[in-house]
């Protein structure tokens, strides 16, 4: 059974997700419409708009199909309202996944592997600390 959202959820599921405002150009907001744009990693620029005011006025159930279907969202409902409801972005095809904030730069895996000579298993089980003293130590040995 098919849940319409509102103007309202319309525009927090843009803001969750990171879409950005778009100008009129004078760099002022657009009056009639809040319009939102979202580049995606497969070269594709969504575009939405959301009539003024954002208020909890819902749509019917055509244009609630329309707002997220491929030409606008481009979502299905379950992960529209799962980002609504708990702030969860959509999966979307060929986005990079989010980098752990103590992932190993690729530069240092490199180095790692290419001077140390150690092992993809050994690099996976270093951490950010580890990498970097094992590489400043090897630079700070005299050059034979």
């Amino acid at each position: 059974m098919s849940r319409p959202g509102s103007r309202r959820q319309h525009e927090k599921f843009c803001d969750v997700e990171g879409w950005n405002l778009v100008r009129d150009a004078l760099g002022q907001q657009v009056r009639h419409h809040v319009t939102y744009e979202l580049p995606l990693a497969d070269g594709r620029i969504l575009r939405t708009r959301i009539s003024r005011p954002a208020d909890n006025t819902t749509y019917g159930p055509a244009l609630w199909s329309a707002v997220i279907g491929a030409h606008q969202l481009d979502v299905s409902e379950q992960n529209f309202w799962a980002c609504v409801d708990r702030g969860l972005k959509p999966s979307r095809p060929g986005a990079s996944p989010p980098v752990p904030p103590q992932a190993l730069p690729a530069d240092l895996v490199h180095q790692l592997l290419s001077k140390l000579k150690l092992s993809e298993a050994e690099v996976a089980n270093l951490s950010r600390q580890q990498a970097l003293d094992l590489m400043a130590a090897y630079w700070s040995k005299p050059i034979e």
